[in-house]
């Protein structure tokens, strides 16, 4: 009973660390810097929905979004691509220094940004990438592929070898196994890493501002930043913008938490 209450509350305090700040941010957009100044800690009253009306009517706010959910979705489609392959020749093929080669993978989910950050951003001025999309996505892709590769892995591992001898049998190569057989099955996984890579990349911040100067190319987050520093005295404003440019990354983990429980559940399994 003790250890039951004891797991209830801290469940409920670290519901209250996730939550308050959130709530907080975006009741706060409805409100007026007077009613903030008065009671930081208060409720709306009366309710102002111009903050919002202001951001959502503005073009930089949208642009902002645009780049943002561009680079995610590139940054994902090649996390989840060639993270599914690299899974696959990882888990189906024995040849030297397989492990070797996966316990390099597993070190990169240690392997922080900023420890690159010099020589990937001299590297992308070679490649004149600064100031495009693709300077972003492809970095971000990168550092997605050590958590795609350790959740696909042991899921594709746990696939029974009977199938691809029965696919071998049907006359479908190694190829047409994974194309056919192997990626269908390992859909919930696929699912989970490509939310994970794709909320990571719209949440990052690092990386655009490594690449991106231009306010035209800034995302979401760059933005944020851009706005506070520019309506630093319009809290409520400010207010407003983060909580708008936080709604679709959240949405989208809400509406994709079964999918990445599911898959994770697969992974451990396998």
């Amino acid at each position: 009973m003790a250890r039951r209450t004891l797991t209830y509350l801290a469940a409920l305090v670290v519901v209250g660390v996730t939550l308050v700040p959130l709530l907080f941010t975006i009741l706060g957009g409805f409100r007026t810097n007077a009613q903030i100044n008065n009671a930081p800690g208060g409720w709306p009253s009366p309710w102002v929905a111009g903050n919002y009306t202001a951001v959502l009517s503005s073009s930089v706010f949208w642009r902002a979004m645009g780049n943002s959910a561009l680079i995610a979705v590139v940054a994902s489609a090649l996390a989840v691509a060639v993270g599914a392959m690299a899974a696959f020749a990882l888990s189906r093929y024995t040849f030297k220094g397989r492990e070797g080669l996966y316990t390099l993978f597993t070190i990169g989910l240690l392997f922080p940004v900023t420890a690159a950050a010099l020589p990937l951003y001299l590297l992308l001025r070679q490649l004149g990438l600064l100031e495009h999309a693709l300077g972003v996505a492809l970095p971000e892709a990168a550092f997605s592929l050590p958590i795609t590769i350790v959740i696909l892995r042991p899921f594709m591992h746990a696939i029974p070898g009977e199938l691809e001898d029965a696919a071998a049998m049907d006359g479908a190569g190694r190829l047409g196994f994974f194309w056919r057989i192997l990626l269908p099955l390992s859909r919930p996984a696929l699912t989970t890493v490509a939310i994970l890579a794709f909320v990571t990349s719209w949440n990052a911040y690092l990386l655009p501002l490594l690449v991106l100067s231009d306010p035209a190319n800034f995302t979401l987050p760059l933005g944020v930043a851009a706005f506070q520093s520019q309506f630093s005295q319009d809290t409520a404003r400010v207010l407003a913008y983060t909580a708008a440019s936080m709604i679709p990354a959240i949405g989208f983990f809400v509406f994709a938490e079964r999918h990445i429980v599911g898959g994770l559940t697969g992974s451990v399994k396998g």
